[in-house]
C-alpha cells in the first residue's frame, strides 16, 4: 500500500468537494522501528472496529463492509507496517482511499462525518514551531524540515542546485577543489592556500556564485511557498559569506556552526530547536498581540458562532486554533450557520476543523497554537479583514 507524505497538496485533495459521503478519518500513533511497531497493526484493527460501530448507526451493513474493505486490506499489509513514521492518517469515502504518513505522533481518533477530519495534519503543516534547515558546504547542500519534536530530510525542489557542479556547470573553475586552508571540507593534503590572482581566488568566486544560486533556489522553491524560517547549518567560515549574499528574509540570524553531516539527526534537531525556540516564542507572542490589537478595533472574534459567520463570509484573515482540542459541531455548508453538539470529543464533525477549512478556502491563514499561548478560551481566535 502506497503511503503519501503529508503536504499542502494532500490537504487540498482532502478538502475537495468531489468526495462522496460518508467520509472516514482514522488517526493513530505509529513507530518506525522493531519491536515497538509490532503493536501498531493490532491498534489499527481496533480503530477499524470503532469506525464500523460508528458507521452501523446510520448505514446498512453491506455498505459499511464495502467502505471498510480498503481499511481492512491495509491492516493485513505486513510490509506497510514495517515502514511507518511517527503517526498515521487514513482516509476513505465511497470509491476513494488514501494513506498519509505523519512525521509526528498523533492521538488515536476515528471520525465519520460529512468532511474529512484534517486538523491533526494542519497542525503539522501550520504549527508555528516548524522550520527548515539548509546544510551547506562549498560543494553541496542538504535540506531538512522539522519542529520541536521531529526532523526529516527534505528533497530539494526542482530549480535548487544540489551541488556546485550542478549550479555552475561549465563556468566552474577546473580542476575544482572544494577545500581551503581556513577550514574547507577535505583533508589537509588537499588544502589550497589563498593568494591573490591565482586559482584559489577563482575558487572563492565559485563558492560565492554557488551560495548565491543556492540562496535564490531555496528562497523561490522552499522558503516563499512554505513561509518557514530557515536555519543555516555550515562551518563557521561559510556563515558570513552566505549571510552576505543571501536575499532570503526568512533566514534566521543565528545558525548551527557546523555541517549537519557531522551530527546525528536527533542532535541536529536539538541544536536547531535551541536556536529556533526564541523565534518560535516571538511568533506566538506576535500572533497573540495581533489578535489583541484587532479585538480592540472590533476586528477580533472569539465567539465560535461569530467566528463561523466571519469565516464563511471570507472576512477572517488569520485564525488561531487551539491544538489538541475538539469541539463537537459543524458549519452548515449551505447557510453557513454554526451547529454545536453536546459532546466534549466528537466522533463526528469537529467545529474547529470546519472553521480551519473555511478560512483556508477563503484565502486566510490558519495557525495551530498550544493551549498555553492561545489568547482565548473558546478554542479559536479570529482576526478579521473588515
Amino acid at each position: 500500500m502506497k503511503m503519501l507524505l503529508i503536504s499542502k497538496d494532500v490537504l487540498t485533495e482532502l478538502a475537495a468537494d468531489h468526495h462522496q459521503q460518508p467520509r472516514l478519518s482514522l488517526y493513530q500513533p505509529t513507530h518506525r522501528h522493531h519491536p515497538e511497531n509490532q503493536q501498531d497493526p493490532i491498534r489499527y484493527r481496533s480503530l477499524i472496529k470503532k469506525l464500523e460501530l460508528q458507521l452501523l448507526e446510520k448505514h446498512p451493513a453491506d455498505q459499511v463492509a464495502m467502505l471498510l474493505e480498503p481499511f481492512e486490506a491495509l491492516g493485513g499489509d505486513d510490509d506497510f507496517w514495517n515502514h511507518t513514521l511517527d503517526g498515521l492518517a487514513v482516509f476513505g469515502s465511497p470509491g476513494w482511499f488514501k494513506v498519509v504518513g505523519v512525521p509526528r505522533t498523533v492521538q488515536e481518533l476515528t471520525v465519520v462525518a460529512d468532511s474529512f477530519h484534517t486538523k491533526p495534519l494542519r497542525r503539522v503543516l501550520q504549527s508555528a514551531d516548524r522550520y527548515q534547515i539548509l546544510g551547506l558546504n562549498q560543494r553541496e547542500i542538504n535540506l531538512y524540515e522539522g519542529s520541536r519534536d521531529t526532523l526529516e530530510a527534505l528533497a530539494p525542489a526542482s530549480g535548487v542546485p544540489r551541488t556546485i557542479t550542478e549550479a555552475l556547470g561549465e563556468e566552474l573553475t577546473e580542476p575544482h577543489q572544494t577545500v581551503a586552508s581556513y577550514g574547507g571540507v577535505g583533508g589537509a593534503s588537499n588544502a589550497m592556500h589563498h593568494g591573490h590572482g591565482g586559482k584559489s581566488d577563482e575558487i572563492d568566486k565559485d563558492a560565492e556564485r554557488f551560495f548565491r544560486a543556492v540562496d535564490r533556489g531555496v528562497l523561490e522553491a522552499h522558503s516563499q511557498p512554505s513561509g518557514l524560517p530557515l536555519i543555516l547549518a555550515a562551518l563557521p567560515e561559510h556563515h558570513h559569506l552566505f549571510h552576505q549574499v543571501s536575499h532570503n528574509p526568512l533566514l534566521v540570524p543565528e545558525g548551527i556552526r557546523m555541517h549537519p553531516d557531522s551530527l546525528p539527526l536527533d542532535q541536529l534537531r536539538a541544536r536547531a530547536w535551541e536556536i529556533f525556540e526564541p523565534v518560535y516564542n516571538a511568533r506566538l507572542a506576535a500572533l497573540a498581540d495581533s489578535f489583541a490589537v484587532a479585538k480592540s478595533k472590533g476586528l477580533g472574534l472569539e465567539d465560535l458562532v461569530q467566528v463561523g459567520d466571519a469565516a464563511v463570509a471570507g472576512r477572517v484573515a488569520t485564525l488561531l486554533i487551539e491544538a489538541d482540542r475538539e469541539i463537537a459541531g459543524r458549519i452548515h455548508p449551505g447557510s453557513g450557520n454554526v451547529h454545536l453538539e453536546r459532546s466534549d470529543r466528537p466522533e463526528g464533525d469537529d467545529l474547529l476543523d470546519d472553521l480551519g477549512e473555511w478560512v483556508l478556502k477563503m484565502g486566510g491563514e490558519v495557525f495551530i497554537i498550544p493551549v498555553g499561548q492561545m489568547p482565548t478560551t473558546t478554542g479559536a481566535a479570529a482576526t478579521c479583514r473588515y
